[in-house]
């Protein structure tokens, strides 16, 4: 990972970021950091939060923060906010698919429950539709091998699992953050993300960012993604001076600063 220092971008489209951790600053997004998301998109850059929170969660800011929409659920979901639409939510699966996914998904999550001690499903799965997730940081501290072990039980039963900074989230399905990244920017600019990976940036601080840490060449991680440096296959490019909200309040004024 090297200083966000000499990173020097051209002709960037856009910014794709995390949320938890990156874009917010215990449990909350910052005044600084919203006020990066206002200025990135002020100068004409779309800005696409995504977030393995659940699409419940996700409503509110994707109707009042200044993004173009936001990717909940691992890629799965869709939220795009307009004053002549309101709110429009977008999905990956059809509603049959996910309707079969969610009973499947319920099974699994209280065997996950009752099975590893401690393990106890995020506050906010109310608002889930086509994943689980369960605490490991945000209001319950599960230790490593209890983290390592319900990923194994998601993994055995032919979901995929990923490890964010609070939570280990599980899905059935083969979308992701790539793919969820790939698919709003065909939904909603009808772009080929592949094409063009190079004009857009990606912002995040865990490993369940290493999928786009790996694909976007322009990757930054925020300075607390430090914590898990020894699990990264695959790192960020680039990291910022600061953790959280304001390490993502740097990267705004980095990347405006080399546009103009």
């Amino acid at each position: 990972m090297r200083p966000l220092a000499p990173w020097a971008p051209r002709h960037i489209l856009g910014v794709f970021t995390d949320i938890d951790d990156t874009l917010t600053t215990d449990g909350a997004i910052t005044p600084e950091a919203l006020q990066a998301l206002a200025d990135l998109k002020a100068a004409g850059l779309h800005v696409v939060p995504i977030t393995g929170r659940p699409v419940g969660w996700s409503e509110a800011f994707a109707q009042s923060w200044p993004v173009d929409a936001i990717v909940a659920e691992n890629g799965a979901v869709g939220l795009q906010h307009t004053a002549a639409q309101g709110l429009r939510k977008l999905y990956q699966q059809d509603a049959a698919t996910r309707a079969s996914h969610f009973a499947r998904l319920q099974q699994v999550l209280a065997h996950i429950e009752q099975r590893i001690p401690g393990a106890r499903r995020s506050q906010d799965s109310a608002g889930r539709e086509t994943d689980i997730a369960i605490d490991h940081s945000e209001f319950t501290q599960l230790p490593q091998h209890a983290i390592e072990e319900v990923v194994r039980q998601m993994q055995a039963a032919g979901m995929t699992a990923t490890v964010s900074s609070i939570h280990i989230n599980g899905w059935l399905g083969t979308h992701s953050k790539l793919t969820g990244a790939r698919w709003i920017v065909r939904e909603l600019w009808g772009r080929d993300l592949d094409a063009e990976i190079e004009r857009w940036v990606y912002v995040g601080d865990s490993t369940n960012d290493q999928v786009m840490f790996e694909h976007f060449p322009h990757s930054v991680g925020v300075a607390n993604i430090r914590r898990f440096e020894s699990q990264l296959t695959h790192p960020p490019r680039y990291i910022t001076p600061s953790e959280r909200g304001a390490g993502f309040a740097e990267l705004a004024r980095h990347l405006l600063t080399r546009l103009r």
